[in-house]
């Protein structure tokens, strides 16, 4: 007789309260550990005092299953047959919701104990359609569900009881992943911060103080995704933005909690990509998720303490700044440079030497800039940014009420917010943007930035209200950026060739001669991107 172990309610839960929440959801953080570190993970002082039993250890190899053509797989959902001593249990997972950032992973998990022998059980099919994706997976085992990949570690467990009656399983896993059928195989090395009940808050800084003294790194793809990519020898792509898809009436504190997440998911999704792979758009999109944060937590000014804030706000700063310079120099030397000598082709000999040598100096340089960036990313700082700012995402109210029978401001509707937000970003852009065809470079980028923050709110907030208004009015303002970025490109250029090669060298002229000239045609779609974004109506009254 098959066993249902208490998995079966298939609900999204808010990560603020778990209390009542489903034993459906699997909520963890996961974080990668070297296997030198695990001894000093077992002694630290943190799990030291928050242990509330013994530590169990076992075996668990589990068998992943997927059609040929990994349709489960495409579709964020998992099947696997684990078995944990005699007992054979099969397991749906589904695919990570949008309250998974910055380390953490909420998912819908359901899981039968299907067998007690030393025999893999076939896969139950009748289980199968319990769960939400039902018709993906009976579709998928009517043409043949066949092992994948298997994952065989040594999991060591311990329980752990941690403030606001919170409690959760540390677990270390030491194994390995090796495809099904051949000898391809990658190492698995991890520990998980699981919780049981109470507030996801309480994981994150327990996984802070973890950080804070042991080399860890996030781990935002789960053991299915990394078998998958094994087996397809995939490899992975730089993660754009995503806006949260916000409720219309949801209110301000779930609203911005969403939009951190969207955040921080873009920025944790670039992070590996950008230390393994040299390919530009992993610090082009790192930067952007990293930018978007900024103007999130600018946001969030009178409804965080002052101190925590401003702590949070300096960290993202310092990586926006390691980023800033990488991504300044991956343009110059593989967008601003190529235009250049495409229209130098008939230069003097010696504009084209000057043009090589500064194209050896800036390659040198981006390099370093690079290096600098990866080691920014790879430091405990960068974990520690992450993990406090999925504890701000996932902390109800975002800090203490001054009054106890005050009503919080974060329970206000989040369109009454964003209006008064919006309003204010859009009277500090037309103020910035005066006499702006003629203004001064400084007061273009003032007014660049002013745009940029604008924008950012749009995204953010378009939801909760009328779309077609919204997109019409999002389209003049992304128009208008568009130019006024042209223009700022033109302006960072020459600067970073005096930077390189001295503000007096012939590279530096050759290049403030092609700004000028770019600087030129952007002024002239200046004026009229401009009338067309003053005449744009707004979308939040």
């Amino acid at each position: 007789m098959h066993t249902f172990v208490a998995r079966h309610a298939p609900k999204t839960v808010s990560l603020r309260s778990v209390e009542d929440r489903s034993s459906a959801t699997e909520i963890e953080i996961k974080l990668r550990i070297p296997k030198s570190a695990i001894a000093q993970l077992l002694r630290h002082p943190a799990l030291a005092q928050h242990k509330s039993g013994r530590a169990r250890r076992h075996k668990l190899v589990s068998t992943y299953f997927d059609t040929p053509n990994l349709a489960l797989a495409r579709a964020g959902v998992g099947v696997r047959m684990r078995r944990d001593g005699r007992r054979w249990i099969q397991t749906v997972k589904g695919p990570a919701d949008d309250e998974s950032a910055a380390g953490l992973t909420t998912r819908a998990e359901f899981e039968w104990i299907v067998g007690t022998s030393t025999r893999a059980p076939s896969i139950d099919a009748a289980r199968l359609a319990t769960t939400p994706w039902r018709r993906l997976l009976l579709k998928a085992a009517r043409h043949g569900l066949e092992p994948v990949f298997v994952t065989e570690f040594t999991r060591t467990e311990i329980p752990l009881a941690l403030p606001g009656r919170t409690t959760a399983i540390l677990a270390v896993d030491v194994g390995a992943i090796r495809a099904a059928g051949s000898r391809k195989r990658v190492d698995l090395c991890e520990m998980e911060l699981e919780l049981a009940s109470g507030g996801v808050e309480q994981l994150f800084l327990l996984a802070m103080k973890f950080a804070k003294d042991l080399p860890v790194a996030l781990e935002a793809d789960g053991k299915a995704a990394r078998g998958t990519r094994l087996v397809t020898s995939e490899s992975p792509r730089p993660r754009p933005a995503e806006n949260a898809a916000l409720p219309r009436d949801a209110t301000t504190g779930d609203a911005l909690a969403a939009i951190m997440r969207a955040c921080l998911r873009q920025i944790e999704g670039n992070a590996d990509g950008l230390l393994q792979d040299d390919d530009p758009e992993w610090v082009h999109q790192m930067r952007i998720g990293t930018r978007r944060f900024r103007a999130c937590l600018s946001l969030l000014s009178q409804l965080v303490p002052s101190e925590p804030l401003s702590r949070l706000i300096a960290d993202v700063k310092w990586l926006a700044n390691a980023l800033g310079r990488a991504r300044d120099l991956d343009v110059l030397t593989h967008e601003t440079l190529p235009a250049l000598r495409r229209g130098a082709r008939d230069s003097d000999p010696a504009s084209k030497r000057a043009l090589r040598s500064f194209a050896a100096k800036a390659a040198a340089q981006r390099k370093r800039a690079r290096r600098e960036a990866r080691d920014a990313v790879a430091s405990p700082r960068f974990v520690q940014l992450m993990l406090a700012a999925g504890a701000l995402a996932a902390t109800r109210e975002f800090g203490p009420r001054r009054k106890r029978d005050a009503a919080a401001p974060t329970d206000t509707p989040a369109c009454e917010f964003a209006a008064r937000i919006l309003a204010h970003r859009q009277k500090k852009l037309l103020r910035r943007g005066e006499a702006l065809s003629d203004a001064s470079a400084e007061a273009r980028h003032a007014a660049r930035i002013a745009a940029k923050k604008l924008r950012y709110a749009t995204e953010f907030f378009a939801d909760l209200f009328a779309r077609k208004r919204a997109r019409a009015y999002r389209k003049s303002l992304t128009r208008l950026q568009h130019v006024l970025g042209v223009l700022n490109d033109a302006a960072v250029g020459p600067r970073l060739a005096g930077a390189i090669a001295g503000a007096d060298s012939n590279a530096a002229a050759l290049l403030q001669g092609w700004a000028s000239a770019q600087a030129t045609l952007a002024r002239g779609d200046l004026a009229r991107v401009w009338r067309d974004f003053t005449r744009a109506k707004t979308f939040w009254d």
